[in-house]
């Protein structure tokens, strides 16, 4: 069994790496299988987390991995949040590649203080001695008609704390190549799932290793007319409504796929191509990164810009229960209205 270094590290986040056959699976099979990847080839790396062993996680993602690997390395905790990222930061800084899992994400908010007061300020706290390689996992969204506190979509949070990344896949594929990536990664990442579409559909995903890098965003259909930025969940209304408007409008869809370092190279350059741009997302409208995004882009090519950039997203409001949570979430008909608005200014 290899051990991963530095070195190997930032070679995994440089290129996509992939290996060997592929095998169809969902989004969350994806996810179980990156993680028994990354343990079998480095063993620092573990799993922790309420229920991830003997009941292989609230959503299954863990099956298995005890009884392949052990309890030295599948971690059943307590239900205590703080103390579960608290721990991995600890482990992190010894030298270990923990892989907490928080349920939901919004049962993160008690580890909000591990996470933005220590485990994203050791690295410049040591000033550079000690890095602090763990990767939060916490499925996030709406859609599955649940309570409250079980479909929040809170990037931004964490977005905004230097010395985090931030990643969101939206396919079974990236799934996997991402989460390696992450792993091998020598500083913390928050690794957010779009439980929505954890068994929407299936993928080929490559068997064995397989990176996707960080901070690349992936154009998924190219366009002349509009450009969409997205990510997650909001991935797929995005390209159905894209394919319901190619009569009358020739629509970009970005997947940023990472949020935080964020492809703001892949953002410009598509914008600058289309002059029009929205932006969708399931989080609340203020304070969103659409907001982010549209700055960038009048930062970067303001001269470029034919009319005002739509943003279709959450509302300001606590996530509402299951009776208005389709109303609340981006639908392809409101997103098709938005690019819509955006075309023809």
């Amino acid at each position: 069994m290899s051990e991963t270094t530095e070195s190997d590290a930032t070679t995994g986040s440089d290129d996509e790496v992939s290996s060997g056959d592929s095998q169809s699976l969902t989004l969350v099979q994806a996810v179980r299988d990156g993680l028994a990847t990354e343990m079998g080839r480095d063993e620092r790396v573990l799993v922790m987390g309420e229920d991830v062993g003997r009941n292989g996680g609230v959503f299954r993602a863990t099956e298995g991995l005890l009884e392949e690997f052990g309890d030295d390395r599948v971690i059943d905790t307590p239900l205590a949040e703080s103390g579960i990222v608290g721990t991995a930061i600890g482990m992190a800084a010894y030298g270990l590649r923990p892989v907490p899992e928080i349920q939901f994400m919004g049962f993160i908010y008690p580890a909000f203080d591990q996470i933005v007061s220590h485990a994203a300020r050791l690295r410049t706290r040591s000033r550079g001695e000690f890095t602090c390689p763990l990767v939060v996992r916490a499925p996030y969204g709406g859609g599955i008609r649940a309570p409250e506190h079980h479909s929040e979509s809170k990037e931004a949070f964490f977005v905004h704390e230097p010395g985090l990344k931030v990643v969101v896949p939206s396919t079974p594929a990236d799934a996997k190549g991402l989460l390696a990536a992450s792993i091998r990664d020598p500083d913390p990442v928050i690794f957010l799932e779009p439980k929505l579409i954890y068994r929407a559909f299936r993928e080929d995903v490559p068997e064995g290793e397989h990176t996707v890098p960080l901070g690349e965003a992936a154009v998924r259909k190219e366009g002349t007319d509009v450009s969409v930025f997205t990510w997650g969940a909001m991935t797929r209304p995005t390209m159905e409504a894209a394919e319901n408007l190619a009569d009358e409008i020739d629509v970009e869809v970005v997947d940023l796929r990472t949020l935080s370092p964020m492809d703001e190279e892949t953002i410009v350059e598509s914008f600058k191509k289309t002059g029009r741009a929205a932006v969708v997302h399931e989080a609340p409208r203020t304070g969103g990164l659409a907001g982010e995004i549209t700055a960038t882009i009048q930062e970067e090519a303001l001269l470029y810009q034919e009319a005002p950039i739509e943003r279709i997203t959450g509302f300001d409001v606590p996530y509402p229960l299951y009776a208005l949570e389709d109303y609340y979430l981006p639908e392809p008909e409101r997103i098709e209205d938005g690019i819509r608005d955006a075309f023809e200014f």
